[in-house]
């Protein structure tokens, strides 16, 4: 018998009747929704700004010679977290008070860093407007500019190409190696593949300046190659090939066991799987790989600086002479104490911000959607293959049962025949 059951008593020889009361309801107690901030939760953030703001004021102004915007704000949130959690327990229990403290820490820390970034972008372009204004800025090199010029003589149209061509390598270079060996790491799991991912983790943390060494002694000491762009080219390759490598292995790890077992189960090779299956429903992160490995090799310095050299005037020959590229433009410009030339190098950091938004766009296009969220171009264009499927499927079908048929009649009279004999 469960629980809350009840057996009525009944006269002798008769049959037990066994009533289960119904379920407690809790009519008129409106359930809480957690998904959304009530009125008390505003009160509670207000009241508690308010009051931390004016308690702070009242001890640097009337009870303690303190002073510093610094220290003002940082005991300004610490009595705010105190009073707010004061304010919470009055209607909630010790883990909500909990909950509520780590989430304002959290949204806090999440506004200083988009403000951080905010600050940054915003500095960076009212410095640089001055320079971003004149449309010799994008088109002119620093041949004929010096400290003393005005902004309207010379540009960084050599750093832009300089970085685009250097990047453009270094990207083929290491999209192709990146991804085969995410690959490796996902499904050939050995000695040897956790070997190379450790590697790959520890070179994520590689200085710069070692890549640009290396490729020095190697490519321009050994073999004797000039500095150029391909060189610098290399040395970012090294910088994006571990960042590249770690991201796609872990945006591989997250495609579902179940399609790579369905592709296997229908007699598909490993290598197919990998091509049609694993690939395009991860090509969305993988973009974002390729990402993460551009926006660290684009602003690389010291490894350009020290295998590619500098230079003022324009070189679109990535093998042969010096090329620069817009962060070394931005290093170089920024040391002179010139006016004009302090402009410059943040009209340059502008430009750059403006090359890798670009890239993070043409990404986010060549990427496309999700796996399963298609356009309606790409629902036509699966209708239409299945359409062309559907024809071919059943054309091989009646080419099948036309040629089954003669086969059928000749097996039918040689019966006859013998059966006749």
């Amino acid at each position: 018998m469960r629980e809350n059951e009840l057996i009525e008593p009944t006269p002798l020889g008769t049959a037990t009747t066994v009533v289960t009361p119904p379920p407690p309801t809790n009519s008129g107690v409106k359930p809480r929704s957690v998904s959304k901030l009530r009125r008390s939760d505003v009160l509670a953030l207000l009241g508690a700004g308010f009051s931390a703001l004016s308690v702070t004021t009242l001890i640097y102004v009337f009870l303690a010679p303190f002073t510093g915007p610094v220290g003002f704000v940082l005991l300004t949130y610490l009595i705010f977290l105190g009073l707010y959690a004061l304010l919470i327990s009055f209607d909630e229990s010790g883990p909500a008070v909990r909950d509520r403290l780590a989430a304002a820490i959290v949204h806090t820390l999440a506004a200083v860093l988009f403000g951080t970034l905010v600050v940054i972008i915003a500095f960076t372009a009212y410095r640089g407007i001055r320079a971003l204004v004149h449309l010799n800025f994008y088109s002119q090199d620093l041949t004929n500019a010096g400290p003393l010029d005005p902004l309207t003589v010379g540009g960084i149209s050599h750093g832009i190409v300089g970085t685009l061509i250097e990047i453009s390598i270094a990207l083929a270079i290491v999209i192709p190696l990146g991804i085969a060996c995410a690959v490796y790491l996902n499904e050939f799991p050995s000695a040897l593949a956790r070997f190379v991912r450790t590697v790959a983790e520890a070179m994520t943390a590689l200085p710069s300046i070692i890549a640009g060494l290396f490729i020095y002694a190697t490519l321009i000491l050994i073999l004797g190659l000039p500095k150029s762009g391909f060189a610098a080219a290399l040395a970012i390759s090294v910088m994006m090939l571990p960042i590249i490598i770690r991201a796609a292995d872990v945006v591989l790890r997250l495609v579902p066991g179940t399609l790579k077992e369905a592709s296997l189960a229908l007699g598909t090779s490993r290598w197919r799987t990998a091509w049609h299956v694993i690939l395009p429903t991860s090509r969305s992160g993988l973009m974002t790989a390729v990402i993460l490995g551009a926006a660290r090799g684009i602003g690389e310095t010291s490894p350009v600086l020290v295998t590619a050299g500098y230079t003022a005037s324009m070189n679109t020959n990535p093998f042969s002479g010096p090329m620069v590229s817009m962060p070394l433009v931005t290093f170089n410009l920024v040391q002179n104490p010139q006016q004009t030339s302090i402009q410059r190098a943040f009209g340059a950091a502008v430009a750059l911000l403006i090359v890798v938004l670009i890239l993070f766009v043409i990404a986010r296009i060549l990427g496309g959607r999700g796996p399963g969220n298609l356009t309606s171009r790409q629902m036509t264009r699966r209708s239409h293959q299945s359409a062309r499927v559907a024809v071919r499927m059943a054309s091989r079908a009646k080419g099948t049962s036309l040629s089954e048929a003669p086969q059928t009649a000749t097996t039918a009279d040689s019966t006859n025949e013998g059966s006749t004999s």
